[in-house]
């Protein structure tokens, strides 16, 4: 079996411009073991996905290929939503304020 997360770690990893090399240092893995995700070979254990998520600088959906519809979210959570997409200046400080990014 081919795990796909392989393919989105890659694809967020490339867009930030970062090695393999580089991405493992920080979540504090092998080379190899990125390799492997991203070959689709095996996936990140549970407790790896918080760490790529700060690393890759994306969310747990968008990571794992969950896709949430308006109809999950409560009208406060999709204004929320809506807000923090419509501001790109406050978004990084929202992120560090979630704990979702580093400074």
């Amino acid at each position: 079996m081919k795990y796909e997360i392989g393919n989105r770690i890659r694809k967020y990893r490339e867009e930030l411009g970062i090695s393999q090399k580089a991405l493992a240092e920080q979540i504090g893995v092998s080379n190899g073991r990125v390799s492997n995700w991203e070959q689709g070979l095996n996936r990140p254990d549970a407790d790896m996905l918080a760490e790529l998520c700060v690393a890759l600088n994306v969310s747990p959906s968008s990571l794992l290929g969950v896709k949430i519809s308006k109809d999950e979210l409560s009208d406060i959570e999709w204004k929320i939503i809506q807000a923090y997409r419509e501001k790109k200046d406050l978004q990084k400080a929202v992120r560090i304020l979630l704990g979702v990014c580093k400074e």
